[in-house]
């Protein structure tokens, strides 16, 4: 199965963002728990993250995607790509 990768930009004030990173942590179990083999986390400096996932294509991971809380509320801004792994 394909890897993808969400790297997003954040677009609103943090307390509001917050408010949000519960549902997206669960949703991020539930694509564990699919099978996606999904990670999740932030930049160290602040203002966006990345998501890490398996997927069958690219409609499915764009799927994925706009399924987030993050994205369904407006958080974040993204770009989504097949990430080919060369050495695993």
């Amino acid at each position: 199965m394909p890897w993808f990768v969400k790297i997003e930009r954040g677009l609103i004030d943090k307390p509001l963002f917050d408010q949000f990173v519960p549902a997206h942590k669960a949703y991020v179990r539930t694509l564990i728990a699919q099978g996606h083999r999904a990670k999740t986390g932030y930049w160290a400096e602040r203002g966006g993250g990345m998501l890490l996932f398996e997927a069958d294509s690219l409609a499915e991971a764009k799927t994925i995607v706009e399924a987030d809380p993050l994205i369904k509320n407006g958080c974040v801004e993204y770009e989504l790509h097949e990430w080919r792994i060369v050495v695993e």
